[in-house]
């Protein structure tokens, strides 16, 4: 006898279309935009007014994980519950990354526009990203001692 389809073993789509692909599209971003942050930055402290430092491998490295993240957001568009943790992990740099980048604009060296970055890099994601928590966690259901 078959049995009905389940969300959790992955058998039946747990988020909506819209949802994979806000997620795939923000892989795809983060794939690129930190594949610009390796290569082109130059162009980045140039658009932004900033003093090129000596040392650029921070930044650089900054892009090695945007481009983590980008790969991520992927593997949760693909297996929702079993990457949730990946999601969190995003939300959480999204915010954090949103509220350091506010702070340096209004107490720091970044001029405003940098706010217009800021916004569709980051700021952006954090409501749908929060959606879509949400519905991985209410699927998954509570977390044993195990997991």
């Amino acid at each position: 006898m078959l049995s009905a389809p389940n969300e959790q073993d992955g058998s039946r789509p747990c988020l909506d279309r819209w949802m994979r692909r806000l997620l795939r599209f923000a892989g795809t971003f983060n794939l690129f935009a930190g594949l610009g942050m390796i290569l082109l930055y130059h162009e980045g402290y140039r658009l932004f007014g900033i003093e090129k430092p000596q040392l650029v491998m921070p930044l650089q490295l900054t892009g090695v994980l945007v481009m983590l993240f980008g790969i991520g957001y992927h593997r949760v568009a693909s297996r929702p519950t079993a990457n949730y943790d990946l999601l969190l992990l995003g939300f959480l740099s999204k915010a954090g990354g949103s509220i350091l980048g506010i702070g340096y604009v209004f107490w720091g060296p970044l001029p405003l526009f940098f706010l217009f970055f800021l916004f569709f890099a980051d700021i952006i994601y954090l409501p749908f990203f929060w959606l879509i928590l949400r519905r991985i966690a209410a699927i998954r259901g509570p977390l044993t001692d195990a997991d």
